[in-house]
């Protein structure tokens, strides 16, 4: 059952949401969404309890590093022992280790080039750090469809339901409208939107981003694979991106209709791989993209593609490698 587009405040902050994950079933109200937008971040950093470590009266900056540093070498040592290499046919491909930023593989991966919806990753992440109403109703207007390039959407103008449903829609579907929708509703309005989604970049040290929208409808959108892979641990650290870019399927019930929605994901859908984050991306301009955070074998995984061809090859490059990093490390472990 989805959350209502209708009603009064009070019936968006009790109404529940539920999405299909895996074998089971994730449920969360607007005031739940809120809490995982801004749970505390746990997943890049290794956790550390200071009291069950011997010699604890050293420095604690000390005892993080050494307690990190093994972690570190294991990462050298796959890299080391990876057998061959997978064959990837799109333009800009990364593979990183999620918890030491390892590079496992790489292919032009300094390159700049055009993300496409990859974008919307960034917009969800100012969503999170301006801890805005997740309840909050939102109405699409006519500008919200007004994008640098015509795109198809399911969304119509007029369309009505709270905030976390509008990120559940950009995340999920893609849709840019709602991305659009985002931006327009935030303190300061679309201008402060960009301004923010740069100086995040730039605060993450991603040196060749660039954001010219919020829904990478923009051709002018740019980024490295480097860049994106800083990006996909940062939006791994929120709960609720987390969680909208795997839900596999949702039935919105808006006003006037039911809109059953799908993930752009094909691997997200078919559910053979532990994947803990995605974001598809397509124009002409950029190619199929995607980035994700996957677990192979427990040990988290992040991969970037960029410009692939097609959405068949972008999910063979993917399975390809998914396929070899558990082959590799099964022989490691």
């Amino acid at each position: 059952m989805g959350m209502s587009g209708m009603g009064q405040a009070a019936v968006y902050e009790s109404t529940q949401v539920t999405a299909a994950q895996g074998s089971g079933q994730l449920s969360w109200s607007a005031d739940e969404a809120s809490r995982l937008m801004h749970e505390d971040r746990d997943s890049s950093e290794v956790a550390v309890d200071v009291r069950q470590l011997p010699g604890r009266s050293g420095n604690l900056s000390t005892v993080v590093e050494r307690v990190k540093e093994p972690v570190r070498q294991l990462g050298t040592q796959i890299v080391n022992r990876l057998q061959g290499q997978p064959e990837v046919s799109a333009a800009a491909a990364l593979v990183l280790d999620a918890q030491t930023g390892e590079v496992l593989y790489s292919k032009n991966m300094d390159k700049a080039l055009p993300i496409a919806s990859i974008s919307k990753l960034m917009t969800a992440v100012v969503t999170a750090d301006a801890r805005l109403d997740m309840a909050q109703r939102i109405v699409l207007q006519p500008e919200d469809f007004n994008g640098p390039k015509r795109a198809s959407s399911t969304l119509r103008v007029g369309d009505e339901m709270n905030r976390a449903e509008v990120l559940l829609l950009a995340l999920m579907k893609s849709e840019n409208p709602a991305a659009a929708a985002l931006a327009r509703t935030y303190p300061g309005g679309r201008a402060a939107f960009m301004a923010a989604m740069n100086k995040k970049a730039r605060d993450l040290g991603m040196t060749s981003t660039w954001f010219g929208d919020p829904t990478g409808l923009d051709a002018r959108n740019v980024a490295s694979a480097k860049d994106l892979g800083t990006l996909v641990r940062t939006a791994y650290q929120y709960g609720l991106i987390r969680q909208f870019t795997t839900t596999p399927h949702y039935d919105f019930n808006l006003p006037t209709r039911v809109l059953r929605s799908n993930n752009t994901n094909a691997l997200v859908r078919e559910g053979n791989w532990n994947i803990g984050l995605s974001k598809t991306g397509y124009i002409n301009e950029a190619g199929r993209c995607v980035v994700m955070q996957a677990n192979i074998n427990q040990r988290p995984t992040v991969v970037v593609l960029l410009g692939a061809s097609s959405s068949a090859g972008r999910t063979n490059d993917a399975n390809r490698i998914f396929t070899w990093l558990s082959g590799a490390l099964n022989r490691y472990n």
